[in-house]
């Protein structure tokens, strides 16, 4: 009889990508624009859908930002390995 496999829960431990706030500025950016198309095209409020997308874009990119902020100091503080805060 073989030994069971235990099971990996963690998810591999991959490099950040070298942009990561204008990667998902450009992710948003594209989005705010399939919003604004879609009203657009369907004959709705491209005004309203502008500003509602303006929204989006600033809103989803402002989190972004300071989440993959956070990452970094969290990382800056596993490499320190000496339990300091760093600013």
């Amino acid at each position: 009889m073989s030994r069971p496999r235990r099971l990996q829960w963690e998810l591999p431990e991959t490099p950040p990508p070298k942009h990561p706030v204008r990667d998902t500025v450009l992710v948003y950016g594209v989005l705010a624009m399939i919003v604004v198309g879609v009203a657009w095209a369907t004959g709705g409020a491209v005004g309203k859908a502008a500003l509602v997308a303006l929204g989006f874009f600033a809103i989803a990119s402002g989190w972004n930002a300071y989440r993959w902020r956070v990452k970094a100091k969290a990382a800056a503080r596993r490499e320190a390995g000496d339990g300091t805060i760093l600013p």
